[in-house]
């Protein structure tokens, strides 16, 4: 398992940010994830494809490589940027020809320390948080999220669906993938709390789960902890990977001062 918290200075809000990531009940981990200064990217390498774990790095390593995205703040950059880690994959797999099916699932978050951006493929979801309640997720490319839009299931029900395995978009498929990115950034307030996760995350964690452990959270570790906690007691033992970014907004006194949980 591994748990990494570090803090990062940014123009307007400070950030503190935890990683956990774990094979689960599973013989190896095929999810990745990473962040640096104003940037978080989790991966979910689609497992019966070959090469998943390969693909989900790849597309980490890409994306924070690309110094541009924080700079600009513009849909279309993320919108960019994913595409160019989609070729960079595509181009492995012509050159390997065993990799020549791998997969993976993104989600990226992007912040300059007043604006927070976002992009997806797959069912890798963000959420926010704001005032300690949930506010939205991310939507899945996915056939039970498909199922949802045209009214046929709850939202809820995607967590049990028979075919919430059903990915539609992904990076390295053979189809033209657009990431879905908003269209345009939104403003983001001290207090603010972003999670990147991959399905084996949060098929166990609901949203009244996240909302309970995070009133209780000294800070975006122990805030996994508890998670992770819930996660184990709810999953069968050979259950999926799963990985989780958690990222606090906060203005900087208020660490300074000592005022966070």
């Amino acid at each position: 398992m591994l748990i990494a918290p570090t803090r990062f200075s940014m123009s307007k809000l400070h950030t503190r940010t935890a990683l956990l990531s774990h094979a689960g009940g599973r013989s190896y981990n095929e999810d990745a994830a990473g962040y640096k200064e104003g940037c978080w990217v989790v991966a979910d390498g689609l497992g019966g494809h070959g090469g998943g774990d390969i693909a989900s790095q790849m597309v980490v390593n890409s994306l924070l490589q690309q110094d541009t995205l924080t700079a600009s703040m513009e849909p279309l950059s993320i919108t960019r940027a994913i595409l160019i880690a989609d070729e960079i994959i595509r181009k492995k797999q012509q050159t390997e020809p065993r990799l020549s099916r791998m997969r993976t699932t993104v989600v990226m978050l992007c912040s300059d320390g007043n604006k927070a951006l976002w992009g997806h493929l797959g069912d890798s979801r963000l959420y926010h948080l704001r005032q300690g309640e949930f506010n939205f997720h991310t939507r899945d490319h996915s056939v039970p999220q498909m199922l949802v839009n045209a009214g046929k299931i709850a939202q809820h029900e995607v967590r049990t669906h028979e075919d919430r395995n059903r990915i539609l978009r992904s990076l390295g498929s053979t189809k033209t993938n657009f990431a879905t990115v908003p269209h345009e950034a939104i403003a983001i307030k001290s207090g603010d709390v972003f999670l990147l996760c991959t399905d084996g995350f949060w098929e166990y964690i609901t949203e009244e789960v996240m909302e309970s452990t995070l009133s209780k959270a000294k800070d975006p570790q122990h805030w996994l902890d508890m998670m992770n906690e819930q996660l184990l007691a709810n999953a069968p033992p050979k259950h999926d990977n799963y990985t989780a970014i958690a990222v606090f907004f906060e203005n900087k006194n208020w660490f300074n001062l000592g005022l966070w949980k």
